[in-house]
């Protein structure tokens, strides 16, 4: 490659970095199969690409463009989100933050203290004994330990 080619470019293109990626786009486009717009002369394809842009036969903006969209993962496209229709009253959330325009009444569940309350009665009602649990275990019954064992 010439240094007289990379001195001429670096008047069209000011940034050297820039420059190389430009140029190397161009190459990439040259190998696929890209018209050339001067005679190649036994040059290699940067070369090609580097005197294209110094004699402004190439539009460096197309190629900077062309660039950013090889290197682009996800391309974003304007969409209109869909709507979820949700249920009415899913998990208690409507009563909640009481949602305005539902058309359904909602019937009240009586609160948890109140349901608490019934269940704490309903136990105190059944007499129900409960054996008695041994405070120690009866002699002869080795305690087991379980922390030693490996499966």
């Amino acid at each position: 490659m010439a240094r007289v080619t990379v001195e001429d470019c670096v008047v069209k293109v000011p940034n050297r970095f820039e420059l190389v990626l430009v140029a190397a786009q161009r190459a990439r486009e040259i190998t696929a199969g890209a018209p050339l717009t001067l005679d190649r002369d036994d040059d290699k394809n940067p070369v090609v690409a580097l005197r294209e842009i110094a004699d402004d036969t190439v539009q460096v903006d197309r190629l900077q463009d062309s660039l950013i969209r090889g290197m682009q993962k996800h391309v974003e496209i304007d969409e209109p989100e869909e709507t979820i229709e949700l249920e009415s009253n899913m998990f208690g959330v409507a009563e909640a933050l009481a949602v305005a325009g539902l058309d359904e009444e909602i019937e009240e569940e009586p609160a948890e203290e109140d349901e608490l309350a019934e269940d704490v009665l309903s136990i105190e009602d059944e007499d129900v004994e409960l054996p008695e649990l041994p405070e120690e275990l009866p002699e002869g019954e080795p305690e087991e330990n379980f922390e030693d064992e490996a499966p």
